[in-house]
């Protein structure tokens, strides 16, 4: 029973339901938009009422890691017991792809943001983009942008920002690249492909590449294509499958792909002919 109401048999299995799956977030909405809309469509599924009340706590729901608003891609959910495993995923290696657009600067970093520089970029050949990738990979110092979640006396730095209030940067911090690599050169646009750890800002990767490169750049578009062991392609589930029985069967596939589950399913990496097991 929740408040006096009893609960039906789709109710019963949605507050059942424990443990990480991944969903696909469009451009446009935050993090947080995202995961309220995802919490809504279950719980009118159920037939639970939430009276509107918007901190009713009824579903324990959690993301394992903000994408920009003007990001799409994987974003990885924990329900029930999974919103404590979510720790464990903000630490996980993730993959990006992104466009960055050469001889423009914007306040923001990317394509949401008003421009303050322009420089040109003609002399900018494919090989002195790919020269300058090898300066970003591995242990590398990065300063996080100004316009940014991460927050200063409780509140986050982009509302200060547009607020207009004195935001000082951030100090610079140790980040890792695993892997970074050039996929496409038309200027003035070029596609990189991140691998990287925590704490990683591909904004700040790609205004840093401009001012290496003696001229600026703006990322122009983001997508997260992995994030742990949860990719785009496979298990990332788009709106029209956010129902109880879809997450459900996600959850059951997405079990196998976590750490510290029995020895048998690690079994399956050591012959090369099997696949993985996937989580669709």
């Amino acid at each position: 029973e929740a408040g006096g109401v009893v609960l039906g048999k789709s109710a019963d299995k949605l507050f059942s339901l424990s443990g990480l799956f991944a969903v696909y977030k469009p451009k446009g909405p935050t993090s947080a938009g995202v995961l309220n809309l995802l919490k809504e469509r279950l719980l009118a599924e159920a037939g639970v009422q939430t009276n509107g009340n918007k901190r009713n706590q009824v579903l324990k729901i959690g993301h394992g890691g903000t994408l920009d608003s003007a990001a799409a891609g994987v974003l990885v959910v924990g329900i029930g017991k999974g919103t404590k495993m979510l720790r464990t995923m903000l630490a996980g290696s993730k993959k990006y792809t992104a466009i960055g657009l050469l001889g423009k600067a914007t306040d923001t970093l990317d394509a949401t943001g008003k421009v303050t520089e322009e420089k040109p970029y003609d002399q900018i050949t494919k090989g002195d983009l790919e020269n300058v990738l090898q300066k970003f990979t591995g242990d590398i110092m990065q300063v996080p942008p100004l316009y940014s979640a991460l927050k200063k006396d409780g509140e986050r730095l982009s509302t200060l920002m547009k607020r207009g209030e004195a935001v000082e940067a951030k100090p610079a911090r140790p980040v890792t690249v695993y892997n970074l690599s050039l996929q496409q050169f038309q200027p003035p646009l070029f596609t990189l492909d991140v691998e990287c750890g925590g704490g990683f800002y591909v904004r700040s990767l790609v205004s840093d590449i401009g001012k290496e490169l003696s001229t600026c750049a703006t990322m122009q578009e983001l997508t997260r294509t992995k994030h742990g062991p949860f990719t785009l392609e496979e298990h990332a589930l788009h709106e029209d499958k956010w129902t109880i029985d879809e997450i459900a069967r996600s959850l059951e596939h997405c079990t196998s792909l976590l750490p510290g589950e029995p020895s048998h399913k690690k079994l399956k990496t050591e012959h090369p002919g099997e696949t993985a097991v996937s989580c669709e």
